[in-house]
């Protein structure tokens, strides 16, 4: 008895499957493609040859005779008439399958369908499915900016850059628009691809540019820093009122201190700010806060420069400039398949898959480039270590550059007070 085989797979789903998954001896393949211009031609040819000799039929599974249960039933049916014995690796009995196996194919065949419909929607960079992102509405299966939303998510955004805090931004939002957002939202919305002008799929791949963006390249590399900054710091620290709230500790017990108000009860309830330990064993008095920021600040004027002309940075010129030659290749290659498309060298499914992978490739790589350091580290040491640049910013302000380049400021306590050590990001 001869024995015969036959694969059928969709390419845009999973990989071409492999012709040696059967153990024993295969005398003739016979191997069919979703999206082929002659639908299960190899098929067809199968049921040719059986006609003229026995043969015994291997499958992987009941889904690979057809795209719907009346389908399968049809070609088992064919099978059958021939007298084929069909062998499947999945199922035991196929000539008499049970209601509960239909049930399952036809839940499975449904969901290869949508699934391949999600596929070459994202082979064509279409918008997935489901409500569109605030901020934006669908237009053609393309996300459209929405004129009267983007402008307020534009704004948290911008809040956030300026003062580097999630929770700011969210109050923001809620006292200017009356729009309530919950700060996981808010998160969500800071590292969303969408707003970035790309889309991300459940696969993971991204592709840019695929609508117009909210947020400029520069904006979203400058919240990625920041959202990696803030993580660094004690829960609800980063929006803090206080300059100095998350990064203070005690030098001798490791505790963490936090910023006191005592207000007097004289005439005009004078405010005074002090940072006291939040568990310290030895009971440490709190020292008043303007002293320890004046002199914070005068020690990160004196050793910021020091700190960053030391440091061995690598050249993120470099880095950069080849990063951006990779880019340009794989977008010199992006730009050659529409002329290629035209002349027939590549089909239009095989470019798109083609256009696809490349554009996923380009957002990895622009990705790299947004997560490069800033270049001009030394330039921004020399600024900021002028005395009078801190003096004349807000807290607020003053919290943002604090934590651009410390990671945390230990008081050290001596015989005859007290000193700071500055502990850098680098």
């Amino acid at each position: 008895m001869k024995v015969i085989a036959y694969l059928y797979s969709d390419p845009l789903l999973e990989e071409t499957p492999n012709t040696t998954l059967w153990e024993q001896k295969i005398d003739q393949i016979y191997q069919d493609f979703a999206g082929e211009t002659v639908d299960r031609a190899q098929f067809n040819q199968l049921l040719r040859d059986c006609e003229t000799e026995t043969v015994q039929l291997l499958i992987r599974r009941l889904e690979d005779l057809g795209s719907s249960i009346a389908e399968i039933r049809d070609r088992l049916t064919q099978l059958e008439s021939l007298n084929v014995e069909v062998i499947s690796v999945e199922s035991d009995e196929l000539s008499a399958a049970t209601l509960q196996q239909l049930q399952e194919l036809q839940h499975n065949q449904k969901s290869r369908r949508i699934r391949q419909g999600h596929a070459r929607n994202r082979i064509k960079s279409l918008a997935p499915p489901g409500k569109a992102p605030y901020g934006y509405r669908r237009s053609r299966n393309r996300y459209i900016l929405d004129r009267a939303t983007a402008p307020v998510v534009k704004e948290f955004f911008d809040h956030f850059l300026l003062y580097g805090s999630l929770r700011g931004a969210v109050r923001f939002l809620e006292k200017k628009y009356a729009k309530k957002i919950s700060v996981s939202t808010g998160q969500r919305w800071l590292t969303n691809p969408v707003y970035r002008g790309d889309l991300e799929y459940q696969t993971g791949e991204t592709i840019p540019d695929t609508h117009p963006a909210i947020l400029s390249r520069d904006e979203a590399a400058q919240i990625d820093r920041l959202l990696r900054r803030n993580r660094r710091l004690p829960a609800r620290t980063a929006s803090a009122p206080r300059s100095l709230a998350g990064l203070v500790t005690c030098g001798d017990c490791q505790s963490g201190m936090t910023v006191t108000r005592v207000t007097s009860h004289k005439k005009g309830k004078k405010e005074y700010l002090y940072l006291r330990p939040m568990q310290c064993p030895k009971q440490c008095k709190g020292i008043a806060y303007e002293e320890i920021l004046q002199c914070t600040i005068d020690q990160i004027c004196e050793d910021l420069p020091r700190a960053v002309s030391e440091m061995g940075t690598p050249d993120i010129d470099a880095i950069k400039s080849n990063i951006q030659g990779a880019i340009g290749q794989k977008q010199a290659i992006l730009n050659q398949i529409p002329s290629l498309t035209e002349t027939g060298i590549l089909d239009a499914e095989t470019a798109d898959l083609r256009s696809y992978k490349l554009r996923s490739e380009i957002a990895e790589l622009q990705n790299k480039v947004s997560q490069l350091p800033p270049v001009n580290l030394k330039a921004i040491a020399q600024t900021v270590s002028i005395p009078q640049f801190w003096l004349d910013l807000s807290e607020a302000e003053r919290r943002f550059y604090f934590r651009e380049f410390i990671r945390q400021i230990e008081l050290i306590r001596t015989e005859t007070g007290w000193k700071l050590k500055l502990n850098f990001i680098f």
